[in-house]
């Protein structure tokens, strides 16, 4: 049986919206190996499907079938480390497990970038596969169906907290807040701190990190989903967090 782990990811950084994403130390270790039948297993109570609709195997299933090969079962146990429907890509740690479980066992014929489109496609965006799969922080984008993707190292001085609510919000409700179309100024307000932010995360300038996590084009639509987001953000602040 092998053992493989996956990161806890966070999404749209800051002016990054569908565009910037980080892999944190936070992770999903999961077991895996071959088998007859369909048998699913947690190391904890959360509940997820033990059938075939459970997301690490049907990305498996996809890997297998890509590869042109079947996939009549598996033998999986996972531990939830990553809460779900929090804002830290639990789905996308799930599809990224069955994936990159299913190319080791056989015998990894897909490389690094094959397996972020194949993830992209099923994920529909790179945003959390992306960093998932390849750590660090990750700009990518997609162009005629093919993923660009760049990973680089986060300064070592900058330190992530996670701030996890006793409540789930669900990225379909949480996109569809979102204005179909942008103003030019907020537009070229978030190019500018997303190319900043990029820059600062790799090279640990806190004082350019404070500006280059300003938004206009999600943060504020979203805000109102959030109970208490004001407070959480001023005690943030206070307790000398940059954004």
């Amino acid at each position: 049986m092998i053992r493989i782990q996956i990161p806890a990811t966070s999404a749209n950084l800051g002016s990054g919206f569908d565009a910037l994403g980080i892999a944190l130390n936070l992770y999903n270790p999961v077991w895996m190996e071959e088998s007859d039948s369909i048998d699913i297993s947690c190391k904890d109570d959360v509940d997820v499907p033990k059938d075939e609709t459970n997301l690490i195997f049907w990305a498996a299933k996809q890997l297998y079938e890509e590869c042109g090969h079947k996939l009549p079962g598996l033998k999986i146990v996972q531990l939830n480390n990553i809460p779900m429907a929090r804002g830290l890509g639990s789905s996308s740690a799930c599809i990224v497990a069955g994936l990159a479980g299913a190319n080791r066992l056989l015998g990894s014929p897909m490389n690094q970038m094959e397996l972020v489109s194949l993830a992209t496609k099923i994920e529909g965006h790179p945003d959390n596969v992306a960093p998932a799969i390849e750590g660090g922080l990750v700009a990518s984008a997609i162009e005629a169906g093919k993923v660009y993707s760049v990973s680089v190292p986060v300064c070592d001085k900058i330190r992530f907290v996670l701030f996890i609510p006793p409540f789930e919000l669900k990225t379909e409700k949480a996109r569809s807040v979102l204005p179909d179309t942008y103003s030019r100024q907020d537009a070229i307000y978030n190019l500018s701190r997303s190319a900043l932010m990029t820059a600062s995360l790799f090279s640990g300038n806190l004082e350019n990190l404070r500006v280059a996590v300003e938004d206009r084009i999600h943060q504020p639509y979203r805000s109102s989903l959030i109970p208490n987001y004001d407070q959480v953000f001023r005690l943030s602040y206070e307790l000398g967090c940059l954004g």
